[in-house]
Parts: structure tokens; C-alpha cells; sequence
């Protein structure tokens, strides 16, 4: 009896032990990501631009994150997670990429606990829990902000695995409730899960070993209808939201050859994590049918093996399944966006190829081994831990990141609108339209490249050329929003006002609800001083949408030349209070009150721009004219 006791102490302390150096080597590996940015791809959607989650826990966001759709995705409890830390560390993008490594370390402990309850198995679950740690693989999912859906999901994976543990061993309502309930939980921060049920089908033919029949069927039952339910509501969003316009066009002999090729590409970078990118470009009809014949014989032969011999050691064809089973919602027969796989697909799948290596170790290597063995899983875990550390530091703006993403990467058109944008921001505006033609020309028909390309050159005054991108793009996609949305401008621009107002019109008709619609209809109607009308137009953009700034900033214009001065205030303060950093609204704000005779008002509003911009000389013009007085 104190012998076992004994034995148990000891089992308790090197969990205890294995834990705390997981963390550690986590800590070690991501301490530099507090003092990374957030990055322009995703985060200013998900962060930083996204007014809903700025404006705290309310009943009008939350029924907004439940009820609509939002950057092509349906996904409520990530919204209130970004909510909630929005009012935490509002724009320090340091405090979302620590509570990224929190989860993180979460996740890699719960999932070791996890593995050892199942298995009994202490070194091979610290051996999983340790690649999942430290992959290179993963580092996306981590550093990411936008990828926090992925943390949480997968957080309540490992719940759900952990509470389907207590149910298969006891059998109890409230177990089997907890599951469900757990489950569900996970589908609404990222449906990323919609494959656990199958998870869960083959827990119970190992480690679990639960007895074949009808019960195993049908308690999965609620949870496939779960699935169903979660894929169609994933599908019809981003369908919606225009995640699947371009590749659309692609054959399902195309998405299929890219999907044998992706399963074979992961296994490689699994084991050779180089030249890693935060997208990889589909290839389209250009893909290599060598490499998808060479792709498809490894993993028909991998599934012959793992199947016949995981008769006998079952852990060989779990894993194998896991791999396979759980890359199925995102490996691309359903294609959504431009890229052929993602670092962030692994962060759970990669787990059944840990099982394989993990036991079978364990189960092919003698006792008298596994001291050397021991010495190699540590080597291997130190080269992994390395390339990790490299591959964070990419990670530390969007133009290292886009960089490194164009240079390892062929025809990545994508990277090359993203860092366009990256130029447009730093006033390189010549730079960014040579970024954009040069995705152009790598994707003539790309919906964003056109769009992008069109929107730099309307920014320089060339609007007649940007006109020819933005009706290629109506007539190519005439279901494509952001055409019509940027014609308007620029028909707005060179003053075709009856031209403007037809095409947000046809724009209306796509998207009846679209906040921008009415903004820029808002803007047109007041070019051509139709103030009421355009007054009316922005108080249905705010009715939509009552925390969006833009058009209570646009709407104050057309108040003031209303003569509603006091309405017009009353907006300015209201957006800069939601962003103080505005030196436009500023000016305005100074040249309201000065009309209203608010003389040091409008000096204390003109300071407060220059100190934002202190090199602003119309703003300084301004102050200097207003002192005279």
C-alpha cells in the first residue's frame, strides 16, 4: 500500500513538474510578442476598426454578435472575448498577444492532463503536450490577435474531450449534458469543432475502448446535428460576405487535387517547418500534378498501414483518423478565401500525428532504449523550439510579416495587395499602386487587387483610370459589393452626382442594409446640397449601425451647412470621444464653435489638433486667424 502511494506521489510530482516546464518553455519562446503591433490583416476588422466591440458589454452589441454577421463570419463568442479585452487594454496590442500565450499554455496543460486521464501514459502525453507547445506550426494561431478564436475553440475542445472522459466512464445525464453544452460553446467561437463528434466516435475505440452499439451512434447524434447546423450557418455567411467569390470559379478537380496536396504539405511542414507564411496562394489549375500523384500515394499508403496495423495498436489508427478526419472542414473542397492551406489549420490537427509518434514510441522501443530515446525527443524539441523563436520574430509588424510571406512564397498576389496597403498607410501611395499591379498581374480577375488598384490610383486624382477598374470588376463579379461602393466615390468625385446616386442605388439593391451605402449616399447628397435628403440618408447609416463613426463625422457636415450647428457639435463629440486622435474632426469641431461665437472653445479645440499634429498648418493658419480676433 505505501508502495503504490509512494508511486502515485511520485506519478503527481512529475506532472506537477512537466507542467510548470511547459509553461516555462512557452513564456521562454513567446516573451517578445508584448511588444508586437497588431497586424493589418484581420486585427483592425477584428480590433481595431470594429466600433461594436469598442463600445463595451451592452444589449445592443451583444444581440449584434449573436444576430449578424461580421467579417464573413458568424462566430459571437470570440466578439465578446475581443469585447472584453478592448476594455482591458483597448489599443495596447500588447495585452492581446499575452492573453494569446495565456491560452495557449491553458490549452498545452489541459491537453497533457487530458492524455494522461485517458491513456495512463505520462512521457507520451507530456510528448504531445510539448510538440503542440512549441511547434513552429502554431505559432500563428498564438501571435495572431485575429486567431484568438482558435485558442478559445480549441480551449473548449479539450474541455469537451475532458468532460466526454467522465460521461464514457460513468454515464451520468449530467456529464452527457456538460459535453453538449461544452461542445456548443466551442462551435460559437470558431466551427473549427464541427469534427469533434468524430473525435469523439474514435476516443471511444481507443484510448476509451468502449464497447461497439447503438449507444455510441446515437449519443453522437445531437452533436452532428450541431455540426450541420454550424456548417450552414459558416457557409451561408461567408458565401455572403464574399470569402468564396474568386475561387468559386475553381472546379471541384482543382479543389481536390489542392486538398491531396495540402494533407501530404502539412505532414512535410510538420517535420520540416521552413518557409512558413501567413498565406499560402492556391495554385488554382496550376498545380503541380506530379506533386498530387507523389501526395496521394503517401497518404493512401499511411492509411493502409496505420488501418491494418491499428487493429492491434489502435493508437496508429486514431491518430491517423484524427489527422485526417479534422483537416476535412478546412482543407479546401469547400474552398474559402485565396489561400491552399494555413499554419493555423494545424493547431489541433497535428495532434493525431503526435499521438502515432508519441506511442509508438512507447509501444516499439525497448526499456532499455528509452534513455536515448528520451535524449532524442529532447533534441528534436530543442531544433523545433529554435525555428519557433526565429519564426516569432515575423510576427512583429504586418511588413515584416507580408515581407517574409511575399519572399518564401511564389505568385502571392494577396501579400502583395496586403503590403500595398502597408504603403498606403506611410503615404508611399506610388510604391503601393506598383504592389497592386503587380497582383494584378499575378491574378488578373482578383476581386481585392482590382479594387485596391483602382482605390490608389482615385487617391492620386487619376479617377477616370480607377473608373475602368471598378466596372471590370461589376462586370466580371455583379454580385460584388465593393465595386459599386467605390464607383460611387469616384463617380462622386468628378462630380456625376446622377451617376453617383444610380450606382449606390444598384449597390443598394446587393446589400439593402449595408451601413457604407448610406454613408456615401449621405456624401454625395451632400455635395449636390440636398441636406436634408443627405441628413436622412446618414441617420439611417446610424440607425443600422447607431456606434459607427464615419457617418456620425459626415453627418455633422451636413448639419452645419443645415445651419443645425448644435447637432453638428454634438457629433464631433461623439467621435472623438470614440477616437481623440482625429485632427480633422478637431478643425471642425473649432470652426463650429468659432461660428458660434465659442472663441476659446474653438482656440482650445484648434491646440488639441495641433498637439496631435504639430506640423498641421491649417490648422495653425486657423489658430493664428482666431488670435487675432
Amino acid at each position: 500500500m505505501e508502495q503504490k502511494t509512494e508511486q502515485a506521489n511520485k506519478h503527481f510530482n512529475s506532472f506537477v513538474l512537466i507542467c510548470i516546464g511547459l509553461a516555462v518553455a512557452i513564456i521562454a519562446l513567446y516573451w517578445p510578442v508584448y511588444g508586437y503591433t497588431f497586424i493589418r490583416f484581420d486585427d483592425e476588422d477584428y480590433i481595431v476598426k470594429n466600433f461594436h466591440i469598442q463600445s463595451g458589454f451592452n444589449w445592443d452589441m451583444i444581440r449584434w454578435a449573436f444576430t449578424k454577421s461580421y467579417v464573413c463570419n458568424w462566430h459571437p463568442l470570440t466578439w465578446l472575448s475581443h469585447t472584453l479585452d478592448y476594455k482591458l487594454f483597448e489599443t495596447w496590442a500588447g495585452g492581446y498577444h499575452l492573453e494569446n500565450v495565456g491560452f495557449h499554455i491553458l490549452n498545452t496543460i489541459l491537453l497533457f492532463y487530458v492524455f494522461v486521464r485517458m491513456t495512463k501514459s505520462l512521457w507520451p502525453s507530456a510528448f504531445i503536450a510539448a510538440m503542440f507547445a512549441i511547434h513552429p506550426l502554431h505559432v500563428e494561431s498564438v501571435v495572431w490577435i485575429s486567431e484568438r478564436k482558435d485558442l478559445l475553440s480549441t480551449l473548449f475542445w479539450i474541455l469537451t474531450m475532458l468532460a466526454y472522459f467522465q460521461y464514457a466512464k460513468m454515464l451520468k445525464l449530467k456529464w452527457y449534458l456538460s459535453v453538449l453544452i461544452l461542445f456548443a460553446l466551442g462551435l460559437m467561437f470558431k466551427p473549427m469543432l464541427v469534427t469533434l463528434p468524430f473525435i469523439l466516435l474514435l476516443f471511444d475505440y481507443w484510448p476509451l475502448e468502449r464497447k461497439f452499439g447503438r449507444r455510441l451512434i446515437f449519443e453522437k447524434i445531437p452533436f452532428v446535428i450541431c455540426s450541420a447546423v454550424s456548417c450552414v450557418i459558416t457557409y451561408v455567411v461567408q458565401h455572403r460576405g464574399g470569402a468564396t467569390l474568386l475561387v468559386d470559379s475553381f472546379s471541384f478537380k482543382t479543389r481536390a487535387y489542392n486538398a491531396i496536396a495540402a494533407y501530404a504539405s502539412y505532414m512535410v511542414k510538420m517535420i520540416w517547418p521552413f518557409k512558413l507564411s501567413v498565406l499560402y496562394p492556391h495554385p488554382g489549375d496550376n498545380i503541380s500534378l506530379t506533386k498530387v500523384v507523389i501526395s496521394a500515394f503517401v497518404i493512401l499508403l499511411f492509411s493502409v498501414i496505420f488501418i491494418y496495423f491499428g487493429r492491434r495498436r489502435r493508437f496508429l489508427m486514431v491518430g491517423w483518423l484524427w489527422y485526417l478526419g479534422t483537416l476535412v472542414p478546412v482543407i479546401g473542397l469547400v474552398q474559402v478565401g485565396a489561400q491552399s492551406m494555413a499554419d493555423r489549420y494545424t493547431y489541433m490537427t497535428l495532434t493525431g500525428l503526435f499521438i502515432i509518434i508519441a506511442f509508438s514510441a512507447k509501444e516499439f522501443v525497448s526499456a532499455k532504449h528509452f534513455k536515448m530515446l528520451t535524449w532524442l525527443a529532447v533534441a528534436v524539441l530543442a531544433v523545433l523550439s529554435l525555428i519557433t523563436f526565429r519564426q516569432i520574430k515575423y510576427w512583429q509588424n504586418s511588413q515584416i510579416l507580408f515581407a517574409r510571406a511575399i519572399n518564401v512564397t511564389e505568385n502571392n498576389y494577396r501579400m502583395y495587395d496586403n503590403y500595398g496597403h502597408i504603403l498606403v498607410s506611410q503615404g508611399d501611395i506610388d510604391g503601393a499602386i506598383k504592389c497592386f499591379r503587380r497582383a494584378r498581374e499575378i491574378c488578373p480577375e482578383s476581386p481585392a487587387s482590382n479594387n485596391n488598384l483602382g482605390c490608389a490610383l482615385q487617391e492620386i486624382g487619376q479617377l477616370e483610370e480607377a473608373e475602368t477598374y471598378f466596372r471590370y470588376l461589376i462586370k466580371l463579379y455583379p454580385d460584388y459589393l465593393d465595386p459599386y461602393l467605390n464607383l460611387g466615390e469616384n463617380l462622386r468625385r468628378q462630380q456625376k452626382y446622377d451617376a453617383a446616386i444610380e450606382c449606390l442605388k444598384k449597390a443598394m439593391e446587393l446589400s439593402p442594409n449595408n451601413v457604407g451605402i448610406y454613408i456615401r449616399l449621405g456624401r454625395t447628397l451632400t455635395d449636390m446640397q440636398n441636406l436634408e435628403q443627405a441628413i436622412n440618408a446618414f441617420n439611417k447609416a446610424i440607425e443600422l449601425d447607431q456606434y459607427n463613426i464615419p457617418a456620425r463625422g459626415h453627418r455633422s457636415i451636413a448639419l452645419a451647412q443645415a445651419g443645425r450647428i448644435d447637432e453638428a457639435i454634438e457629433d464631433i463629440r461623439f467621435v472623438l470621444k470614440a477616437n481623440p486622435y482625429d485632427v480633422m474632426m478637431y478643425r471642425n469641431l473649432g470652426i463650429f464653435l468659432e461660428q458660434k461665437g465659442d472663441i476659446n472653445g474653438a482656440i482650445k479645440a484648434y491646440r488639441a489638433g495641433l498637439q496631435i499634429d504639430p506640423g498641421n498648418e491649417n490648422l495653425r493658419q486657423l489658430l493664428n486667424e482666431i488670435s487675432k480676433k
